[in-house]
C-alpha cells in the first residue's frame, strides 16, 4: 500500500521561469526541493566552486593547521586512522596524498571490519604507540572514541579528529549534554558551536576542506586541492548525503571531472565496469563504482580500495579494479541470500509484527548487514536493524525511514549496547547476544511511529498529462541533475490511461514495454522495470490505470521519441 500525494508548494513559477530562462515546470520542480530564495535558485542552477564556504569557518581547522604545520616541519610520525567504507577510504586517500605532498612523514591504517571493527580501538592506539607514532589523525571516525582518545593522549600522542557523524550526547533533565572527545583538534561541522553553514557533509569533504586549508597555509596554489574533487563527490554520493547547496555543487563539478580523471585507479575502475567514455552520473557512482569500492571493505580489506587509488601503474590498477569488480559480484550473491532470510523473518515470525524490525541473521556476513537492512526497509517501509553473529557478541547496522531518528533512538538504549554511532537515517551497533531481546523490546516500546508513518509516501511533483511533455522540457530536466537524496528525480503523474500492446522483455522478464493512450486518443511509448508479469496481470483487470512516471527521450535507429518510465501504478 502506498500513499500518493502531490507537492503543493507555491511560488510565481512563471516569473521565476522568465527570470532564469527556464520552463515554469522546471521552476516548480526547484521549488518542490525547498529552494525558494532567488540567490538559492541561482546557486542551484549555476553555482560554482567559488560559492562554497571557506574551510576557515569550520571549528577546529585553525588548531589542526597549527599542529600539522609543526609535525610536518619536525618530521614527526603521523598516522591516519580511516574507515572501511567508501567515505572512509576516500577521506583517507585525500589526507594521505595531501600530507605526503607537504612532506609529512605519514602512514595510514584502515581498520579491518572483522578483526578490528569500526573506528579507533584501544589496540590500534597501543599499536600506534609501539610504532613510534607522534600524531593520530582520524578520517570519518573518532567523534565517539572518547576513552580511546584519552588513552592516546595519556600515552603522549597528539590526536586530530576529522569526522562528520553525530556528536555523542546524554539526555539529562530534558537537556542534551554533548560529549566532544578531548582531542587536540576536533573538526566536525555537527559540533553545536561550529559556525560552518553546511552540517551535512561527508567525512571526505571534511578531509578535503582540511586539505584546502593546509595547501593555502603552505603556499600551494589554491587550485591544487581540486585534485581531490572527484573523490569528495564520490564519497558524498556513496555516503548518501543530501544533494543540496554545497553538496550538489561538489557532486555536479566532481562528476564532470571524473570522466577526465587523472587517477589511474579510478580510471581502471571505470573501465572495469564498462563505463569508459561515458558520462558518469550519480547513479553510476551510487550503484556501480561505489559498491566496488565498498566491496573490498566488506569481503576483503578496504586497504585494497586505497591501494587502487594510490596506484600509478595502469597494469596494477587494472588488476586491482578487476578484483574489486569480481568481489562486488560475490557480494551481490551473498546479499541476496541474506535478504531472502531477512524477508522470511519479517513474513513468518513475530519480529515482523514490530514497528521497528530487529532481525537476527547469525550466519550472515556482518559486512552485509547494512545493505540487507536497506533492502528490507525499502520493502516494508519500517526502521530496520539487521544483526549478525560476531567473534564477541553480535554486531549490526540499521537503516531508517524519514520520521525515525535512528541515532537518537540508540542513545535511549545505550545501557544495552557495547558501542554505537551513526546518523538519523543509518547506524552501526554492537551488543552482547543475551541483550538482543531486551534491545528489540526497548526500541519498540520507545517507538512513537504511527500507522500513517509506516505507509510509504510517494510525492508527485506535477500531475502532468503525457501529452504535455515535449522534448525541450525533457532536455531541460537535465539541469536539475545530479539526482540523489535531497534532490530526487522529478515524478509526474497521470490517470485514466489505457495500456496497449504490452510486451514482456528481458532474460529475467523484468521489463514491460507498451503504449499508453489518454482519453483524447494521444499515444505515448512507455516502459516499466520490475515485476513485469505482475504489472501485466494488473493491467488485464483494469480498463485504465494511473501512473507515476519520469519522461525521457528514447533514441532508436536514429529516431527520437518521448518515453514514459513508469515508477508506480494503481
Amino acid at each position: 500500500m502506498e500513499k500518493w500525494v502531490v507537492a503543493a508548494k507555491r511560488a510565481d513559477f512563471q516569473k521565476i521561469g522568465e527570470m532564469f530562462g527556464i520552463d515554469p515546470v522546471i521552476a516548480r520542480l526547484i521549488r518542490n526541493r525547498d529552494i525558494q530564495e532567488i540567490d538559492d535558485i541561482r546557486m542551484y542552477l549555476s553555482g560554482t566552486l567559488d560559492d562554497l564556504p571557506s574551510p576557515e569557518q569550520m571549528k577546529g581547522i585553525s588548531e589542526a593547521l597549527e599542529i600539522l604545520r609543526e609535525k610536518i616541519q619536525n618530521k614527526q610520525k603521523i598516522r591516519i586512522i580511516g574507515d572501511y567504507d567508501i567515505d572512509g577510504v576516500t577521506s583517507t586517500y585525500i589526507l594521505l596524498k595531501a600530507l605526503r605532498k607537504l612532506g609529512a612523514k605519514v602512514d595510514t591504517y584502515i581498520p579491518d571490519r572483522i578483526a578490528d571493527g569500526y573506528g579507533m580501538h584501544r589496540e590500534l592506539i597501543e599499536r600506534a604507540c609501539r610504532d613510534g607514532v607522534d600524531t593520530i589523525v582520524t578520517c570519518d571516525n573518532g567523534i565517539s572514541a572518547l576513552e580511546e582518545i584519552q588513552l592516546a593522549r595519556k600515552l603522549g600522542m597528539t590526536v586530530i579528529v576529522t569526522d562528520h557523524h553525530e556528536i555523542p550526547f546524554e539526555e539529562k533533565e530534558n537537556r542534551r549534554i554533548y560529549r566532544v572527545p578531548e582531542a587536540d583538534a576536533v573538526i566536525n561541522p555537527k559540533q553545536p558551536d561550529c559556525p560552518y553553514p553546511n552540517k551535512n557533509i561527508c567525512g571526505a569533504v571534511v578531509a578535503w576542506k582540511l586539505t584546502q586549508a593546509l595547501y593555502a597555509a603552505f603556499g600551494l596554489s589554491e587550485k591544487e586541492y581540486l585534485e581531490f574533487l572527484e573523490f569528495a563527490a564520490i564519497a558524498t554520493v556513496g555516503d548518501v548525503m543530501d544533494l543540496q547547496g554545497e553538496n550538489r555543487i561538489i557532486v555536479k563539478k566532481g562528476l564532470e571531472k571524473i570522466a577526465h580523471t587523472q587517477n589511474a585507479g579510478l580510471k581502471a575502475l571505470i573501465d572495469a565496469n564498462g563505463l569508459d567514455g561515458k558520462a558518469i552520473s550519480s547513479y553510476h557512482v551510487g550503484f556501480v563504482l561505489g559498491p566496488c569500492i565498498n566491496a573490498s571493505g566488506r569481503l576483503d580489506t578496504a586497504a585494497r580500495s586505497l591501494e587502487l587509488f594510490l596506484s600509478e601503474d595502469p597494469m596494477t590498477a587494472a588488476r586491482i579494479a578487476g578484483d574489486l569488480t569480481a568481489l562486488n559480484e560475490s557480494r551481490k550473491a551473498l546479499t541476496e541470500q541474506g535478504r531472502k532470510e531477512a524477508e522470511r523473518l519479517v513474513l513468518e515470525t513475530d519480529a515482523g509484527k514490530d514497528r521497528v524490525l530487529v532481525l537476527y541473521l547469525p550466519e550472515c556476513h556482518e559486512s552485509l548487514a547494512g545493505i540487507i537492512a536497506g533492502r528490507i526497509r525499502e520493502s516494508f517501509h519500517k526502521p530496520v536493524f539487521v544483526l549478525t553473529k560476531a567473534e564477541t557478541g553480535i554486531k549490526g547496522s540499521g537503516r531508517s525511514i524519514e520520521c525515525y531518528s535512528m541515532y537518537e533512538e540508540l542513545v535511549k538504549c545505550a545501557d544495552l549496547l557495547e558501542k554505537f554511532g551513526g546518523h538519523p537515517m543509518a547506524a552501526g551497533l554492537s551488543m552482547k547476544e543475551e541483550k538482543l531481546e531486551a534491545f528489540r523490546k526497548r526500541v519498540n516500546e520507545n517507538c512513537s511511529l504511527t500507522e500513517g508513518d509506516l505507509i510509504p509516501k510517494i510525492v508527485i511533483d506535477v500531475p502532468m498529462p503525457l501529452s504535455y511533455v515535449t522534448e525541450p522540457l525533457v532536455k531541460q530536466l537535465s539541469i536539475l541533475e545530479p539526482f540523489g537524496k535531497g534532490n530526487s528525480k522529478p515524478l509526474f503523474a497521470e490517470k485514466g490511461l489505457r495500456v496497449l500492446g504490452l510486451r514482456i522483455l528481458g532474460k529475467n522478464r523484468n521489463v514491460a514495454k507498451m503504449q499508453l493512450m489518454d482519453g483524447k486518443g494521444i499515444v505515448t511509448e512507455a516502459v516499466y522495470f520490475g515485476d513485469a508479469e505482475a504489472f501485466q496481470a494488473f493491467t488485464k483487470t483494469k480498463e485504465t490505470i494511473s501512473v507515476i512516471y519520469y519522461p525521457e527521450i528514447n533514441t532508436y535507429q536514429g529516431r527520437s521519441s518521448i518515453q514514459a518510465v513508469i515508477r508506480n501504478y494503481c
